[in-house]
């Protein structure tokens, strides 16, 4: 037995000591995104690459449930991929989840494209900036990412049904640029422009059927299993992954992530500038308040770097704007509401035209609009009401409410005498003769004298 383990002392050390020595394989990074892509995902996507690249990881998983979101975010992660020091794979998931609209596009740049059961991926024409589809579709059933899909029947020619220059313009650069990162991963470029043109829709197993993905997975440690031993090429050369056995680490949204998803919410913006706004308006009507005036300051400018992130549309910045400063003149120059009607219609036309695009969720919803304007409209009759009220009203103090009070004659005169009037002795004048304690009423004011009329009937008693 002692001859036996010494033997077995002798044959595993050095295996030991190999497998002691052999290096952990290189860790994986997992980000997942969830929802309309826009600036805060495309900041998440990039810092993440930035962790990768600092951890050394092998592979970058970038987990996808979302129904589209705005071209320019989505352009920024495809660079960010397509520039990555690493593998990046997009990763439909989990069950039920889709990749519309922009995540097509992401998914089509990812250096590997799986999918889990019972997701889908498509409906990739681009929504036109500025008003309506751009594939110009009048049928079929609508998308959560704004586009209707037809089944497949186009023209025949660009499968686009209609639609003016600009359209077309829109459509063909969108199918080129999936078409060419079709071409550059080796996937199915026919299907990618037919998501395009036509709107069409796959699902996981469709896809993989089709070449538009690599592997099906129910989860990301299933999907790391399926790659190991895959050799992907990366900048020129050609790197095999090692991911058997890895648990991926998952990079959460830190606070900036949170703040700019928060933030660069367009109903959110909108109310931003609009209480910075208000908020400044009433510091400048009552200086020295101070605190109204730091919180509109901060508020424009937090709602000001949203809207650089945003496609916005300055006209309707300038027509919210204009329409304020209509309502405030209101309050400040009563026109009979003229002014306060006008800042009405054009605070509602540039809230309308603010956000230039019509992606849902990136619009400002009417009920929103809707309720602010009525507000605005409620506070503008309520003070045209009480400037047209306060007209009515007698004048009660200065120098135009001497006229018509009454007053007290000190001492007997004719001519020229004294008299108390609001407590105050005044030099008046009469055309008659009038004796001490005598009521007196204010006709009219001519410098430092008054001009009264005696009142027979009321006397001091």
């Amino acid at each position: 037995m002692r001859r036996l383990t010494i033997f077995l002392l002798v044959i595993l050390w050095p295996l030991w000591l190999a497998a002691a020595a052999a290096p952990a394989p290189a860790p994986v990074l997992l980000l997942t995104l969830n929802g309309a892509i826009g600036p805060a995902a495309a900041d998440y996507v990039h810092r993440g690459i930035e962790r990768a690249r600092a951890q050394g990881a092998q592979l970058l998983v970038l987990q996808l449930d979302t129904p589209g979101g705005l071209d320019s975010s989505m352009r920024a992660i495809i660079k960010d991929i397509l520039a990555a020091p690493m593998p990046v794979a997009a990763f439909v998931a989990p069950g039920g989840a889709r990749a519309a609209s922009a995540g097509t596009y992401i998914l089509y740049a990812s250096h590997i494209a799986a999918m889990a059961p019972a997701t889908n991926l498509g409906a990739a024409t681009p929504v036109q900036i500025g008003g309506g589809g751009a594939s110009g579709t009048s049928k079929g059933e609508e998308r959560g990412d704004g586009a209707k899909d037809d089944g497949g029947k186009g023209d025949g020619k660009t499968g686009v049904l209609s639609g003016d220059a600009m359209t077309r313009k829109v459509v063909h650069d969108a199918s080129a640029y999936i078409r060419g990162l079709a071409q550059m991963r080796g996937r199915n470029a026919e299907w990618a422009e037919r998501a395009v043109r036509e709107a069409v829709s796959l699902s996981s197993t469709e896809a993989l059927e089709k070449n538009v993905v690599d592997f099906i997975a129910a989860d990301v440690p299933q999907l790391l299993k399926r790659l190991d031993g895959r050799s992907v090429r990366i900048a020129g050369t050609e790197q095999v992954l090692a991911t058997a056995g890895v648990v991926a680490t998952a990079f959460e949204p830190d606070w900036r992530t949170r703040f700019l998803s928060v933030i660069t919410n367009p109903s959110l913006a909108y109310m931003l500038v609009l209480l910075g706004i208000y908020a400044l308006v009433f510091e400048f009507s009552n200086p020295g308040m101070v605190f109204p005036g730091v919180v509109g300051a901060i508020c424009v400018l937090v709602a000001l770097y949203a809207f650089q992130m945003l496609p916005v549309n300055y006209a309707g910045l300038a027509l919210i704007l204009l329409g304020i400063g209509f309502m405030v003149g209101e309050a400040f120059f009563p026109a009979y509401g003229s002014l306060g009607i006008g800042g009405v219609i054009a605070f509602v036309v540039g809230s309308v035209i603010l956000i230039d695009t019509d992606i849902p969720a990136f619009g400002i919803p009417y009920a929103l609009i809707g309720g602010l304007a009525a507000a605005s409209l409620a506070f503008l009759l309520f003070i045209v009401g009480v400037a047209l009220k306060s007209r009515r009203r007698p004048v009660v103090s200065g120098r135009e409410e001497l006229v018509g009070a009454e007053g007290e004659v000190l001492e007997d005169f004719e001519g020229e005498g004294w008299a108390r009037v609001h407590s105050e002795t005044w030099r008046v004048r009469a055309a008659a003769p009038i004796s001490a304690g005598q009521r007196v009423r204010v006709a009219a004011i001519n410098g430092l004298t008054l001009d009264v009329i005696a009142d027979p009937e009321k006397r001091d008693s």
